[in-house]
C-alpha cells in the first residue's frame, strides 16, 4: 500500500467486523481447483448474500489485504488483476486501477467473474452489480478472528477451501508459538505505534492494536480517544509522547516518510525518551504494518523480537 494520509488510513482500516451469514445450495463440482484445489471445494459456492455458481477464473483484487489472501490459499492464477495498491507477492498482474476512486468502466473491461473490494466506495458496489459482476467486500479487520474470516471465506468462493483452513491453523500455530515465550513482567512495557511523522497512532481498540496486546503491551494512545471520537486513530501531540515516555517506538512509516530509528532521535526532545536511549525504535515494514492478511504473523514476530529484547 501506498502512504496513506491520516484521513485515508482511517477509512481503510477503522471498519465494522464481517456480520456475513448464510448457507450454501451444496453441489460437487466435477472439476478439480487448478494448483492444488481441494476435493472439498464445491459450486455453487455462497457466502452471505454472494453466491457463485462456478469458480471463478477472472478474479479482479481491489485490496491490497485480499490480494494477499487469495495468493496465500492457492488463488493467485485466478487472479487476472489488481489495483494499484497491491504490491505482494512480487508477481501480482499490477494494474492501474484505483482502489481509492474506483472506475466501473475499467474493471468491467477486464471482464471478471469476481471482484474483491474492502471499501464501496464511489457506489463501486452498486456500479458492478448493476453490470452483473459479482462482488466480495473484504472489510478491515478490528480482530484476527476478522482476518481468519476472511480468509475462509474467499477460500470458499474461489475453490480453495482446504488451502484457506491450513493457512489459518497455521497462522494461529505461529503466532500462539510466538507469545508463549514471552518473559513474565510485574509491569507492562508501554509503547507508541506512528503511522506517520504527523503523530497519527492507533489504540488497543484497532486491529493493529490488537496485535500488540498479543504481547501484553499498554498503548500511550489509548486515554486520547477514551470517548472514540477519532475511532481509534487519534492524533498525539509530541508533548503527549514525550511526558508518556513509552519504552518501545514502533515506526510504520519507513518506507513513506523515511522515518528511521535516527530520525526519531533527531526530533526536538526525543533523545531522552527511554525507547530511544534503548535502541527500542523498530522500524517495520509500512505495508506489513498497515493490512490484515496473512503477513500479520510477520508483524507480530517484529513485536515480540522487540519485546524480547527488553529486560524483564
Amino acid at each position: 500500500m501506498s502512504r496513506r494520509t491520516p484521513r485515508v488510513f482511517t477509512a481503510l482500516l477503522a471498519a465494522a467486523a464481517l456480520t456475513l451469514g448464510g448457507c450454501a445450495e451444496q453441489a460437487a463440482d466435477p472439476t478439480p481447483a487448478a494448483g492444488g484445489g481441494s476435493p472439498a471445494a464445491s459450486f455453487p459456492a455462497t457466502v452471505g448474500d454472494l453466491t457463485l455458481e462456478k469458480r471463478p477464473e477472472k478474479i479482479v483484487s481491489l485490496s491490497a489485504a485480499a490480494t494477499e489472501m487469495l495468493f496465500a490459499i492457492g488463488a493467485g492464477p485466478q487472479v487476472t488483476a489488481v489495483d494499484d495498491q497491491s504490491n505482494y507477492p512480487p508477481e501480482v498482474p499490477k494494474s492501474d486501477i484505483s482502489s481509492f476512486q474506483p472506475n466501473a468502466e475499467a474493471i468491467a473491461g477486464r471482464a471478471p467473474d469476481l471482484v474483491v473490494l474492502s471499501d464501496d466506495r464511489n457506489k463501486i458496489v452498486d456500479q458492478l452489480t448493476k453490470l452483473k459482476i459479482p462482488v466480495f467486500q473484504t472489510p478491515a479487520a478490528k480482530t484476527l478472528d476478522d482476518t481468519y474470516r476472511q480468509l475462509t471465506e474467499l477460500g470458499t468462493l474461489t475453490g480453495h477451501p482446504a488451502e484457506a483452513a491450513d493457512l489459518t491453523t497455521r497462522m494461529k500455530d505461529d503466532i500462539a508459538k510466538l507469545v508463549k515465550d514471552l518473559p513474565q513482567r510485574s509491569t507492562k512495557l508501554t509503547y507508541f505505534h506512528e503511522l506517520g511523522p504527523e503523530f497519527y497512532t492507533a489504540t488497543s481498540a484497532t486491529f493493529i492494536g490488537s496485535l500488540y496486546a498479543l504481547a501484553g503491551l499498554e498503548n500511550i494512545a489509548d486515554p486520547s480517544d477514551a470517548d472514540g471520537k477519532a475511532a481509534g486513530y487519534p492524533q498525539l501531540s509530541q508533548e503527549v509522547i514525550i511526558k508518556a515516555d513509552p519504552d518501545l517506538i514502533f515506526l510504520s512509516d519507513t518506507k513513506c516518510c523515511q522515518q528511521t530509528p535516527e530520525t526519531v532521535k533527531a526530533r526536538s526532545g526525543w533523545a531522552d525518551l527511554k525507547a530511544v536511549k534503548n535502541n527500542q525504535v523498530i522500524a517495520l515494514d509500512d505495508d506489513i504494518a498497515s493490512r490484515w492478511g496473512p503477513r500479520v504473523v510477520d508483524h507480530v514476530r517484529a513485536i515480540v523480537d522487540a519485546v524480547a529484547k527488553v529486560p524483564a
